[in-house]
């Protein structure tokens, strides 16, 4: 299923090029053979098919470097691509004499920290294994998605990403102390550096974490790390609306401040479609409402936080914000409330065709846009059903639309972009973003037009004439 198959272009192959990177990183490492090189133009969503002259595999910074400097005496594009977990088409080629790099084979913990609460690590590692690293030395890498077990430290880099513990740790961007950046001519960037406070100049990190690797090609990064947790309680909490679940967030943030780890809003809908299609899944309460919160606590110290939890939970009754809550009383339990939020992704292309927005508004406006949006998307495709879920503690809302039941899906997803305009306009109107942590890749390039200020995008521009001059590193992408 395709939604728009963009222009592929059809740029000749120099004949130096394939000898070329085979000379760098070996033969077996450079594919060419058409199912080898087939996954790595296709995103998990199936929006887009690309194409490219050949996928390589560099094993190290140098060879990275190496591979940059070859493409750019050949004119020939690069498109960089860890995981391929991303959401906006930024990973997928679309010419047909560009090189897919992918940075899995750079997966190495090159250093661990426990006291500066730091490490380094190569662009190509899982984040589960950087959450692992960290947990082996007692210390806690915080941010948490649910493709982690595929999603690549690159990729997260390149993309700013969020996740479930934004609320509580900040985003990508919050984690990373330095990198090591291979610019678009070649020169490798150390800017390994695991300090908290660096005032020597300009912070040109921050650059290429969210550039989707349109500036350079991140190959390594000191992450932040934090304290393990000693202690957890998790609820599951039924409210009857998106004004109560914020009731209860700056309850929960009173009395928790930073204790307050996740705070995730889900609508029935979306709970329900995860019972009906995620094996072992079960409904925690007795009841059905209209929308529900998961709130995790988390402490470095070994205290009871049960006390802390009930407390915020009994307040909530009191004032009616609350319905009712389940509490995990085990690790099992924990994980299949957790299960319930994690599993709302995945499971709504099992009821067909599904509309997607990754939108921020300012924490106090999200009953206001959602009130908003979903009557305008329900007068928009009378039948459709809203799966609104996401990251409400800090304003980022997951606003998808799966198509009526027994509509056509091509013609429900060929309406795409007229409902992606009429979302987008709510969230102008609130001061909103038309993502929160998912890039701009691809999918939002024309879009981004719409939404930034002239100022902004012409600063964009420069910056990217400057750092990528011929446009050979990921082009046609975000700007």
């Amino acid at each position: 299923m395709s939604f728009i198959q963009p222009t592929l272009l059809q740029r000749s192959v120099d004949p130096r090029l394939i000898p070329g990177l085979r000379a760098i990183v070996g033969e077996r490492y450079v594919l060419i053979d058409e199912a080898a090189v087939a996954p790595h133009l296709v995103e998990w969503r199936h929006l887009y098919r690309g194409a490219c002259a050949c996928v390589v595999k560099p094993a190290n910074t140098a060879e990275v470097a190496a591979i940059v400097q070859l493409c750019g005496q050949l004119n020939a594009a690069i498109v960089p691509q860890g995981g391929n977990t991303g959401l906006v088409g930024g990973q997928i080629p679309f010419d047909s004499g560009a090189v897919v790099l992918s940075l899995a084979r750079l997966d190495r913990l090159r250093s661990i920290d426990p006291q500066s609460n730091a490490m380094t690590v190569e662009a190509g590692m899982t984040l589960r294994a950087a959450q692992d690293a960290a947990a082996a030395a007692d210390r806690l890498f915080p941010l948490s998605l649910a493709s982690e077990g595929s999603c690549l430290i690159g990729g997260n880099i390149a993309t700013n990403a969020g996740g479930t513990a934004v609320l509580a740790y900040g985003n990508m961007r919050d984690l990373v102390l330095g990198l090591e950046v291979v610019l678009a001519d070649g020169r490798i960037w150390n800017g390994l550096r695991a300090l908290r406070k660096d005032n020597t100049g300009y912070d040109l990190k921050n650059l290429f974490i969210g550039s989707e690797g349109t500036l350079g090609i991140v190959t390594a990064a000191v992450l932040k790390l934090f304290p393990k947790p000693r202690a957890q309680e998790t609820a599951f909490i039924g409210v009857e609306t998106p004004e109560a679940a914020l009731g209860l967030l700056n309850s929960a943030l009173a009395r928790a401040g930073r204790g307050l780890t996740t705070y995730e809003l889900m609508p029935r809908f979306g709970v329900d479609i995860v019972l009906k299609h995620a094996p072992g899944s079960r409904d925690p309460l007795s009841a059905r409402y209209p929308w529900y919160v998961l709130m995790e606590l988390s402490s470095g110290q070994e205290e009871p936080l049960r006390p802390f939890i009930e407390g915020i939970l009994e307040e909530g009754i009191a004032s009616g914000l609350v319905k009712d809550a389940a509490l995990a009383d085990s690790l099992e339990q924990r994980r299949a409330l957790w299960r319930l939020r994690e599993a709302m992704s995945e499971v709504q292309s099992l009821e067909g065709g599904s509309i997607k927005h990754d939108v921020a508004v300012p924490v106090h406006l999200v009953p206001q846009f959602l009130t908003e949006a979903l009557a305008m998307v329900n007068a928009l495709i009378p039948g459709c059903r809203p799966c609104a879920f996401g990251h409400v503690g800090d304003g980022n809302i997951h606003f998808n639309i799966s198509q009526p039941e027994g509509a056509d899906r091509d013609a429900f997803i060929a309406r795409w972009e007229e409902v992606n305009a009429a979302v987008h306009r709510v969230v102008a109107r609130l001061n909103g973003s038309i993502s929160a942590e998912h890039g701009i890749g691809l999918l939002k390039r024309e879009a981004l037009v719409e939404v930034k200020e002239p100022v902004e995008l012409d600063l964009m521009r420069q910056i990217k004439g400057l750092l990528d001059p011929t446009g050979l590193m990921n082009p046609g992408k975000v700007v």
